[in-house]
């Protein structure tokens, strides 16, 4: 076995192979399995030509590297039949392949000199004086497929040294801004004021005495608007304002009046015994 420079999946084999498969019944195009038995690698291939010397193969360097070969060292050949292929997912080495401007091209371009795909190899890529190498991560129907007049379906994983763009973390005072803006709502808040209505009398007289504004500073010029932060319920405004004007109307209130209705004894009324 020796080594060859070409980038393509086929080996060059010696004239003796030819008379023995012409004597046999095989299936065309040529597909053979490749077997390191004392590294325990199986890749596939097809053949280029059959002018090797007798007792040799000639076959790509990046080949040998896939089934852990050197020069001179032993390899099992045997004519197989392979289904074509439906699907393959490659994976490239460097995301360096990715940048290229038309890597589907490329790849389709290169792939017309393979004949077949075994899960687990790698392949060569050449393009612009550079070399590329994509790992056969998965095919289908079978783990070895004939990719010659076939249909098949091209799938990437990303690259071996890709990674994840980490996420930016938030400085201390962008966490801090949206907390503050969640808190300012709840200084605006209205505040409940409890027992803001008027007195009523239990014996149904009228109440001279008026209740304090809900305003603290209790101006006389001041309009009765609804301050803010606080609710002023239904008819609380306009009892305001009318009892503003009462006032203002009444000089000096009768003492008399104020006298007799301040003066409210409770049970005065006439009591009744239980024994007739």
């Amino acid at each position: 076995m020796s080594k060859s420079n070409s980038c393509c999946a086929s080996v060059i084999m010696p004239p003796s192979a030819l008379d023995r498969l012409a004597s046999l019944h095989i299936d065309y195009p040529m597909l053979f399995e490749l077997r390191n038995a004392a590294a325990e690698r199986v890749s596939h291939c097809g053949v280029l030509e059959f002018i090797a010397e007798e007792g040799m193969i000639y076959m790509p360097y990046w080949m040998m590297e896939n089934m852990l070969l050197q020069e001179g060292d032993i390899i099992r050949v045997k004519n197989v039949t392979l289904p074509k292929g439906t699907y393959v997912k490659l994976q490239p080495h460097t995301k360096d392949f990715l940048d290229i401007s038309n890597p589907k091209a490329i790849l389709e371009t290169t792939l017309r000199n393979f004949s077949c795909l075994t899960t687990g190899d790698s392949i060569m890529v050449a393009y612009n004086n550079k070399k590329y190498y994509i790992d056969i991560v998965e095919t289908k129907p079978s783990n070895a497929i004939s990719i010659i007049e076939t249909d098949c379906e091209v799938d990437f994983a990303p690259p071996l040294d890709y990674k994840e763009p980490e996420k930016p973390i938030a400085p201390f005072s962008a966490r801090k801004a949206p907390e503050a803006a969640n808190e300012t709502p709840a200084e605006t808040e209205p505040k409940f004021n409890p027992f803001s209505g008027t007195g009523r009398r239990l014996d149904g007289k009228p109440l001279n005495y008026q209740p304090p504004p809900l305003s603290s500073s209790g101006s006389k010029d001041k309009k009765p608007d609804v301050p803010n932060g606080k609710l002023v319920f239904g008819s609380n405004a306009n009892r305001t304002k009318e009892t503003g004007k009462e006032k203002e109307s009444k000089q000096e209130p009768a003492p008399a009046k104020e006298k007799e209705e301040t003066q409210f004894q409770a049970f005065t009324g006439k009591k009744y015994s239980l024994r007739g």
